[in-house]
């Protein structure tokens, strides 16, 4: 039922800490993994280690927001490893530019900061992506797209005012593109991840010593699990949304992996 057996993953943010657990994840089920990422000793490193556990993936440089340089992986891993059949969208990120503080209001956000946070959360992380992969899927009638929203999709969180305007953008194309490609073999998922810190958020959650800042608080305060996710958790609802047999009938979803934040109110 969960078997990803004669599948070829695409995997965009491979080289991140979420999309890399989800890369090997897919691996352990069974599917060949396409890692693409822009740090190549992280992509390699990824790579190995899907390698190393029995899974079979290659490593494809590639910048998400640039049309010609998804196009030119495409090719590539098409030669490599076959058409793909599933796309797991997981770029994406926050500039510090646009977060609004005391001394960043958000009267203040110059407008080619914005914009590279939609280059890299929307374009970079939803639209360009499915425009490179899903078309072909609708040819051979079949595919699984998988794009990676945010809870700050549904209530926008203090600071981070782009990338949740961003995020909800990816949870309306994924839904557009749901509809529209319905009848040609090709399912578009969301996944909505609650608090799992990385890269691009470990500052606003972590004091240099390792304490929990008070957003840290704020946001355990308002998780019912009280705690952040392990980047392993993500793994089975991606699997089950990228599985043919599993979630045949599932389209236009999105399944939130979030400890119940959305769920809580007061």
């Amino acid at each position: 039922m969960f078997s990803l057996n004669g599948e070829v993953a695409v995997v965009i943010g491979a080289t991140g800490v979420l999309g890399g657990a989800l890369a090997q994840g897919i691996a352990e089920a069974g599917a060949k993994v396409a890692v693409l990422g822009r740090n190549e000793e992280r992509g390699n490193a990824r790579v190995k280690a899907i390698i190393d556990a029995g899974g079979n993936a290659a490593f494809f440089p590639c910048d998400a927001s640039s049309r010609s340089s998804l196009a030119d992986a495409r090719q590539k891993i098409e030669a490599s490893l076959g058409a793909s059949t599933i796309l797991v969208s997981a770029a994406g990120g926050n500039d510090p530019k646009v977060t609004v503080t005391a001394e960043n209001p958000f009267e203040k956000i110059p407008l080619e900061a914005l914009n590279a946070n939609f280059d890299l959360n929307l374009v970079g992380g939803a639209f360009l992506p499915c425009q490179e992969f899903g078309p072909a899927m609708c040819q051979r009638g079949k595919g699984s797209i998988i794009n990676i929203a945010s809870v700050s999709a549904h209530l926008p969180l203090s600071r981070v005012v782009s990338y949740s305007a961003a995020k909800a953008a990816v949870l309306s194309l994924s839904q557009f593109l749901a509809r529209e490609w319905a009848t040609k073999g090709v399912r578009v998922n969301t996944i909505t991840p609650g608090f799992f810190p990385a890269e691009q958020n470990r500052k606003l959650l972590f004091n240099d010593d390792g304490s929990p800042t008070a957003r840290t608080k704020a946001i355990w305060g308002h998780t019912p699990m009280n705690r952040f996710g392990e980047a392993s958790e993500l793994i089975g609802a991606c699997i089950f949304l990228a599985s043919p047999r599993a979630s045949s009938f599932v389209t236009g979803t999105d399944l939130r992996v979030d400890g119940g934040y959305l769920s809580q109110t007061i």
